[in-house]
This record gives structure tokens, sequence and C-alpha cells, in this order.
């Protein structure tokens, strides 16, 4: 349903992370999947992220959701935000499929935007990598260089910047593609009633990475390691630049010890930022129901957004699943590759694979988590 008209190969190689790039009809007659009333529907769930953004000026006041009525907005001058629209609203799916050319252990949210005339969030720096998709309507969006970009009042730990020299300045009409990497600031502005598409992508900081490897070694009872050494300074209160790099050096050999990190990377990866649409049944799932469900031709398909990983040269047959482990001993590799691909399993490839025990067992599992659910085949 929605094919990007791009060489996405050669745009890993030539702009990925590396500098911007306009893809103007990038996604021939496109189609919105959510209407505008639709996705104000949503921001009136408590569970759902949204805000909205009203221009004042040369500022923003931001109010968070969710909400009842937009009257109070007016007609111009705000946008609707809404996160993680993919988690609740199955029929988006299909436009987030057309991005895992990039892997999903990267892939964050799909936020959608209804804005008014004069809408806007500002200048402003993001720490991931972006694709932003214009539906109806038209906005304006300028993206300057990387470099030394003030803060906005100074705030070093603000996303907004001062204004910008641009690098890009265009209108996005329907079916563009804005892609936007680390560090490039931008900005936006509506020109006319739009809807638009934001495809985030992110990677955790060393900050993340160092506080679940401490939480991991905890849990596990590992790295009791402790730092030796036979030269010591000949100034008892000076630490040597020896012992520094040596103490460090404990903190390399983690990072190049699979059995220390695999686990750890799998979980936090695995992981998302935004709730998901946890679907349990009123009735436990048994085994015999789930046979009976896919003779019935029933699809075993995932909740969205939900993340189902594996690690490559894994010494353990297992699935990383929303932050959990799923061992599955005895699978072979290509299964496992199946299970992470594959958002949808149908009817004929399911009655396959739960002829094996494991794979039985943790697929009753997952479905009575909320995590996976039988769906018909349309």
């Amino acid at each position: 349903m929605y094919t990007l008209n791009i060489d996405t190969q050669a745009f890993i190689k030539q702009h990925w992370q590396q500098k911007p790039r306009l893809m103007q009809q990038a996604f021939v007659d496109f189609e919105d999947p959510i209407a505008a009333d639709e996705l104000a529907g949503l921001a009136c769930e408590e569970e759902i992220s949204s805000r909205v953004v009203v221009t004042k000026g040369e500022d923003w006041d931001v109010i968070q959701g969710p909400f009842e009525d937009y009257d109070q907005f007016g007609e111009d001058n705000w946008q609707l935000l809404v996160q993680a629209v993919n988690h609740w609203y199955p029929a988006s799916q299909p436009l987030v499929e057309a991005f895992r050319f990039l892997p999903d252990w990267r892939f964050d949210d799909l936020m959608v935007s209804f804005a008014t005339p004069g809408g806007g969030v500002g200048p402003h720096i993001d720490n991931y990598d972006v694709f932003i998709i214009q539906g109806e309507g038209e906005r304006r969006w300028k993206v300057g260089d990387k470099g030394q970009h003030k803060r906005r009042g100074n705030n070093p730990n603000s996303p907004l910047v001062e204004d910008f020299e641009p690098i890009i300045d265009v209108v996005l009409k329907k079916g563009d593609v804005l892609y936007i990497p680390p560090g490039y600031p931008h900005c936006g502005e509506t020109v006319t009633l739009a809807m638009s598409y934001s495809i985030g992508f992110r990677a955790p900081s060393q900050q993340e990475l160092l506080s679940e490897l401490a939480d991991s070694l905890i849990d596990t009872n590992q790295g009791h390691k402790r730092f030796t050494s036979k030269d010591e300074p000949s100034s008892p209160g000076l630490i040597s630049q020896a012992h520094q790099q040596g103490i460090m050096d404990l903190l390399v050999q983690l990072a190049q010890d699979p059995q220390a990190y695999q686990t750890m990377l799998g979980k936090l990866l695995s992981q998302n930022r935004f709730e998901l649409d946890i679907c349990e049944g009123e009735e436990p799932l048994s085994s015999d129901d789930l046979i009976d469900a896919i003779e019935q031709g029933a699809i075993i398909q995932r909740i969205g957004g939900l993340k189902v990983l594996r690690l490559e040269q894994d010494n353990h047959a297992r699935l990383f699943i929303n932050g959990e482990v799923y061992p599955l001993p005895d699978v072979k590799e290509d299964v496992l590759q199946l299970l992470a691909n594959q958002v949808s399993i149908l009817p004929e490839q399911a009655s396959e694979l739960i002829e094996q025990p494991t794979l039985l067992a943790v697929f009753t599992q997952l479905i009575n988590q909320g995590l996976f659910y039988l769906a018909d085949d349309e």
C-alpha cells in the first residue's frame, strides 16, 4: 500500500545519518492512513501521549493531552501532535512497513500531526533521525546545517535554538518526504490545514547503556573483576594516567565480552518508549484453543509497535520481545529470523510452526500476555 519511490540502499550509503535529503513524491498517490477527527479521538485517551503546540509570535506554548475539544485553540496557529499512533491505530502500520529497510531496533514511533495555518513547533534540534511525510495540505520546512547553534534562552537542555540559515527551504506537498539526521536544526510552519507523519529512529545514549549494563551486571551477579597493577606512582596523592586507563579498561573488557552485554542489549533495544496497546483476552487461551483457531484460518498478529528482535551470533536460541527474553531451545535460526521479521504469521506458516511444542507454548504465552493476537485472514 505504501511503497517508497527511492533507492533505499543508495539512501543508506549517501544520506542516512550523514545529511538531510528532500524526496519529492517519495510516495506516489499518497493517502492519509488516519483522518484528522480520528487523530483527535486518539488524543482523548489518557494512555496515549499527545500535546498541542500553540504559536505565539516568537514563542510556543505546549499543552499536554488528553483533550476533549479544541475550540479553545481557534482556527490557526496551533497543531496537535500524537505519539506512537502505530501502537493504537492498526491502519497506520503499512506506512511504518515502508521504512523497515532500516532495523526495527532503531525504530521509535510514528508521530502524527494535525496542524492549522501558522502552526509549528519552532526551530529545534533532535537527537534522533526523522522522516517527515506530508499528507493532506502543505507545510513549509526549513533545515539548517550542523554547527554551533545557540540554544533559545541560553538553556543547554532545550531542543529549541535561535533562527538559522537554511540549507533546505521547501513547501512539502502530499507524498513528499523530508529526511533529517540528528544534529540538524529544523522548523516547520503550516501553510494550509495539514496532516503530517514523522517516522523516528533513535539509538541509546552512553548514559542509557551504562545504566542498563550496571543493572544487568547486578541482576546476573557479574562484573566483579577489580583493577590490579604492578607499577605505582611515586606521589601518594596522584592517580597516574596508567591507573586511570587501566581502571577504565575494565569497562572496555565488558564491552568486548558478548556474555556480559548481549542479554542487556537485547532487552534494552526491544523496549518501547511509549505504552503499547496490550490486548489480553478475557479468558486465557489454551494450546488446544490456539491449534483450533489456526486450523480455522486465524493469523497470529503482533500488536502495533511490538519489537521482536534476535541477536546475530547469539550463543542462545532466543528472541527479545518488549524488554524480555524468550528462550526457544532447539528452534532453528531460520525460524527465529522469520519470527523476528514477520509482523503477521499466516495460517499455513503457523500450522507448521506450532508442530514444535516449544513454539506452541511460546505463541500461547505471547497471546495470553496480550503481545500477539489472533486475527482473521482477510
